[in-house]
């Protein structure tokens, strides 16, 4: 496998409907006219997952009063995510992609540098997508930890 194809700035969004953490669906179409933040995890209820999404549900009000939705995917089942959202209290949606294949269309699966080897896996990745369904940015391999503070900071929140 190659490393993926990426998004930029003015790329449509690709489109998605997936299973959340409450068994319910939602698109990126229910969200056209408000601002998201999809941000692309390995794995719930590990270490460095666990802080990234602490570090956005403590941001969380502040980015809804600047207009974002937040939404978390990965590739974890649905069931696996609502352990997550109730042992973290995590309170905007997780999305379950269990075959990546919007994980892939954004360009967050694929080859990766982990401890010094490639590896196939989920690239840590976070998307803000306008209202009008573009992508406004796109940043990959980015750090669990210290990533929503610079992202507030990017996005003129701090």
């Amino acid at each position: 496998m190659t490393a993926p194809d990426r998004l930029s700035p003015g790329d449509p969004a690709p489109e998605w409907t997936l299973p959340t953490d409450t068994g319910d669906q939602i698109s990126l179409a229910d969200l056209r006219g408000r601002k998201v933040v999809l941000y692309a995890y390995p794995a719930a209820m590990t270490p460095g997952c666990t802080k990234q999404a602490c570090d956005f549900r403590d941001s969380l009000a502040s980015l809804q009063a600047a207009g974002y939705e937040v939404i978390g995917i990965s590739p974890d089942k649905p069931e696996k995510l609502a352990k997550f959202r109730d042992r973290d209290a995590i309170t905007f949606p997780l999305v379950s992609d269990v075959d990546k294949t919007v994980l892939t269309a954004y360009g967050a699966y694929g080859e990766k540098q982990s401890y010094g080897r490639t590896v196939t896996g989920v690239i840590r990745s976070t998307f803000v997508i306008d209202a009008d369904g573009k992508i406004e940015r796109a940043l990959y391999n980015v750090k669990a930890t210290g990533h929503v503070a610079k992202l507030r900071r990017d996005l003129g929140l701090d």
